[in-house]
């Protein structure tokens, strides 16, 4: 890792910002994909009893 000196606790910073950004993102990104998944799986279950 290159010497910061002075600049080091701005530059770590925002790496740790952008990291936790980066992850809450993946989160989110997730999170919904499940909730698509499960309503998807729910309106198909819907649209097979109707059309029994």
């Amino acid at each position: 890792m290159p010497e910061l000196g002075k600049y080091a606790f701005a530059v770590l910073s925002s790496y740790a910002v952008t990291l936790i950004g980066i992850a809450v993102l993946i989160a989110i990104t997730l999170w919904r994909a499940r909730k698509v998944r499960r309503d998807l799986a729910r309106a198909e279950t819907m649209m097979r009893r109707r059309h029994e």
